[in-house]
Formats: C-alpha cells, structure tokens, sequence
C-alpha cells in the first residue's frame, strides 16, 4: 500500500480534489440554479419570441438571447412550446418582507 501511495500520492490526491470540487458545485448550483427566478405557464398562442417582447422591460436581454437562455435552462429543443408548459424565465422574484412576489405577471 506505501508503495501504491508513493507512486500515485500526486494521481490520488488530484482524483479526491477533483471530486470534493464537483460535489461543491453539484450542490452550489442545486441550491443557485432555479431558485429567484419566475416561473410561468404557457397560455394557448404564446410562443417564446411573444414572451420576450411581452416581459421586455422585465430582463436586460435582447429577444435572441432570452428565446436562447429559456430553451437552454428549461430543456426545449426548438422554440416551441405548448400550452400547460412551465418554464422558468429570466425574471428574479422580489422578495417583500419575507414572500416572494413574481417582477411580472405572466397572462
């Protein structure tokens, strides 16, 4: 076993670090990911294009690159969405006195 430890102490100890370092993020980024941001659901005839433009003044994105952020965080291949979808939007909820209250309302 030393002589295992000897030759790949540098190997080993960059394995472990590397995994401490992927479960730190793994879990700083369950934690960061999708909490604050708005969630909505799609109405009959909304298509991202019309949500960027309606909730515009909402985000700091042009429209390109919020179709481009929803599709990516919420899994869409596409811009196509269905009504019933929910998708979480590039929005931040304030918080208010301890309850979270949506920047926009959504249809």
């Amino acid at each position: 076993m030393k002589k295992l430890w000897n030759q790949y102490s540098y190997a080993i100890i960059l394995v472990v670090l590397s995994l401490v370092t992927s479960f730190i993020l793994m879990i700083h980024n369950s934690v960061s990911g999708e909490d604050g941001l708005m969630k909505i659901t799609v109405d009959e005839g909304d298509s991202l294009w019309q949500l960027a433009e309606e909730l515009s003044d909402e985000h700091m994105l042009s429209a390109k690159e919020f179709v481009q952020w929803v599709e990516r965080h919420n899994g869409i291949s596409g811009d196509r969405i269905y009504p019933g979808d929910e998708l979480v939007i590039p929005i931040a909820l304030e918080k208010d006195n301890g309850t979270e209250v949506a920047s926009s309302q959504s249809k």
